[in-house]
Formats: C-alpha cells, structure tokens, sequence
C-alpha cells in the first residue's frame, strides 16, 4: 500500500473530509531476542614516585591490555582507547604541601561479538595487577535485523487495525495518508560508566581474597517498535 498522491480537487487539509473520511491508528510491536554484542570497560591504573615513572608504568600495562585483546582476533569487532589521566597525590610536609606519589589511568573499552571468548578475556584481564573491567553491557548493533523486524510488524499490526475499524463501519481502506515511525528520534542507550561487578582486587589496593563473581550470561534485549499511520477510506454508506 503506497501514499496517496495529493489531487487539486481535494482540499489539503489534515482531517477527512464526508467524501474521504480518515482513520489514524497506531502500530506496535515489542521483541525480545539475543544480544549480538559485549561492551566491556577496561581501567589501567599505575602508581609512581614521580610523573615520568608513573607514565612509563601506565603506558607498559596499557600496552599489555591492548595486545591481551587484541589477541582474541575477530572476536573483538571495536576497540578503543579514551581518558588518559596523570594525577599526583599531596601529602601534609610541614607548613606546606608535597607530591607524595603519582597516579595514572587509562581507559579503554572493547565489544566483543564472540561470547565465549568474553568470558576468557574477562577473566585474564581482571586477573591482572592495577586492572579493573566494567560490565559486560549488552546490545544490539544499530542496523540489527531485529530492529527491521519490529518495524515490519508494528507497520502490519496498524494495517490490520485500520481495515477492521474500517470493517466495523461497512466500508474498506482506500490510501495510506501518513506514516509516521515515532522513535526513530530516539536516541540510542547509553553505556553507564560506574563499575561494574568485574573487578581485580589489586586495583583497589585491598587484600580482598575472593574478588566479585563474574555475571556474563547474555541478557535478552528487548526491542520496541511504534508507529501511527492515517488512512483515507472509501466512504461508508451509513
């Protein structure tokens, strides 16, 4: 069913009208299906006595991250490196202030499509000194056939609406007005950026014994599609 293509002979207007009366309907339809990706957060920390043995640190344990993911081939689909931070530390001398020591952070995040390698890659990498993972953050990629699906039947759903509400009253559709995709301005989910249940101990600088249970079972997404559609009908003989 295609739009209508607007005539001369009709008034432009955006109700019907007795020779074209209009129905609006809405369209909705709710999936819930397997996540196609894995966001994990990685934190690379590093402590020095002064800023240059600090940087030396975090760039060697940056590094070992990197090449650590990166091993994992086409498992991993993005990589990406952000903050970077050298901070020092003050400490009470006296009347004054001195740099007691000197801390560095990276962070650096990773989407992984292959679940079974997560888990291994997780592990290795909360395993290490000064490293703490955030997540995994499950998701859907942007152009996911799961979000054409709930658009296809959110569209058939309003269809089928529209004919028995025309059927109701004796009469059937004649064009398709309008079609309007209610989200399509949405903006997309965002990660959040508080830690997350993976964590090494040594990152903290505890004696924790038993560091938190890794939780990577993948997480159904649900998918929501909503649309309104207005059609002209044939008029009903009342």
């Amino acid at each position: 069913m295609t739009a209508a293509t607007p005539d001369a002979s009709q008034p432009a207007v955006p109700y019907g009208t007795p020779e074209a009366p209009r129905i609006a309907v809405r369209g909705e339809a709710r999936l819930e299906v397997d996540p196609e990706i894995a966001r994990i957060g990685i934190t690379v920390a590093a402590r020095g006595r002064d800023r240059r043995s600090a940087l030396d640190d975090l760039t060697r344990r940056n590094a070992g991250v990197l090449d650590l993911i990166k091993s994992y081939g086409d498992a991993v689909e993005r990589l990406e490196t952000g903050a970077f931070s050298i901070t020092p530390e003050l400490t009470k001398h006296g009347r004054g202030e001195r740099v007691r020591t000197y801390h560095g952070s990276v962070r650096v995040t990773a989407e992984l499509t292959d679940f079974t390698a997560l888990g291994e890659l997780t592990t290795r990498l909360a395993d290490l000194d000064l490293t703490r993972v955030d997540g995994p953050w499950w998701a859907l990629r942007p152009d996911s056939p799961a979000h054409r699906e709930a658009r296809k039947k959110a569209v058939r759903e309003a269809v089928q609406r529209a004919r028995e509400y025309a059927d109701a009253l004796g009469t059937t559709l004649s064009a398709l007005v309008e079609l309007a995709d209610i989200g399509a301005e949405s903006t997309p989910p965002s990660y959040p950026q508080a830690p997350g249940r993976m964590r090494s101990a040594a990152y903290a600088g505890t004696a924790e014994d038993t560091p938190a249970p890794l939780d990577l079972e993948p997480q159904r997404q649900r998918v929501h599609a909503q649309i309104n559609a207005r059609f002209t009908m044939v008029p009903p003989e009342l």
